[in-house]
């Protein structure tokens, strides 16, 4: 019996997440094509259901915004599902090609290493706001990994040369390699340190 290869080029089976607070919201799951039109929507925690590519693929269409401002990432939110398949499957090739590995297996531990354990939540006491460290839930570990890749992406690719499989491609390896010139690696580092000087 032949395996369910990612993209049919890739296999998933033997790539296992190493944070155990993690593992159960990296997914894994044998797919071909990573686009379950929505399938997940409307009950809660159900993306966790969703493969961790296609997750990535959603947050490629739509990144968010950086300090609840409109950025430049905001222009690229065009729902174009096709356009963001064919650039995931170019960044995992250019992944694969740099690095020698399953580019899945990079993916998932970038995600680890991008995503922040603590963040900050401002409380108030007595007429004033403080702010106070507060520990990531591991949902939200994934998606603010994958929004910080995208968004450095994004940024990296914006009005250059530079085409956004490649500023992604480099921007997961970076993650991968801990290399602290990786937007998502500097921004977790940021806001561990804020919370290490608000406890």
């Amino acid at each position: 019996m032949s395996k369910i290869m990612l993209f049919n080029k890739w296999d998933t089976s033997a790539i296992k997440a190493d944070d155990p607070g993690l593992k159960d919201y990296i997914n894994l799951h044998p797919l071909i094509i990573p686009r379950t039109g929505g399938r997940n929507i409307g009950i809660m925690f159900w993306k966790t259901k969703s493969n961790v590519v296609e997750r990535m693929m959603n947050k490629i269409m739509v990144p968010g915004h950086k300090g609840k401002k409109h950025k430049t990432s905001s222009g690229h939110c065009c729902g174009k599902a096709l356009g963001k398949y064919k650039i995931m499957e170019k960044c995992l090739a250019i992944i694969e090609s740099r690095v020698k590995k399953n580019p899945v297996g990079v993916l998932v531990k970038a995600i680890e290493n991008a995503a922040p354990r603590e963040e900050i939540t401002t409380i108030e006491y007595g007429g004033a706001k403080y702010p106070k460290a507060v520990e990531c839930a591991p949902q939200r570990r994934v998606d603010l990994a994958m929004k910080m890749m995208v968004q450095g992406s994004y940024a990296k690719s914006f009005n250059t040369k530079k085409h956004i499989e490649e500023a992604l491609a480099d921007e997961i390896i970076k993650a991968f390699n801990l290399d602290q010139s990786s937007n998502a690696i500097a921004k977790k580092l940021e806001l561990e340190r804020q919370c290490d000087a608000s406890r």
